[in-house]
């Protein structure tokens, strides 16, 4: 399993990451613990959203329209609008 996922910073409300990965525990663990150079200095990160895939292709698509200015739309709108 494969998982699109998104995150918001403790820190600063305002910030959230989208990726994706094969182990979202371990991500989130590395993203706290600040291997990840993007979000170290905005950590901790909460785990707000994810998805699961049948193949790394498609989270990494969906990942990828996260991260366009529609897809950051359609998460606030349909995804994460509890926490925006």
């Amino acid at each position: 399993m494969f998982y699109a996922y998104i995150i918001r910073s403790e820190m600063d409300y305002s910030k959230f990451y989208y990726g994706s990965t094969d182990n979202l525990r371990r991500r989130i663990r590395d993203h706290n613990s600040g291997k990840n150079l993007t979000t170290k200095d905005s950590k901790p990160w909460k785990l707000i959203w994810y998805g699961g895939f049948a193949n790394e292709g498609e989270a990494r698509e969906f990942e990828r329209y996260l991260k366009t200015a529609s897809g950051k739309a359609f998460a606030r709108k349909r995804l994460i609008s509890d926490f925006v």
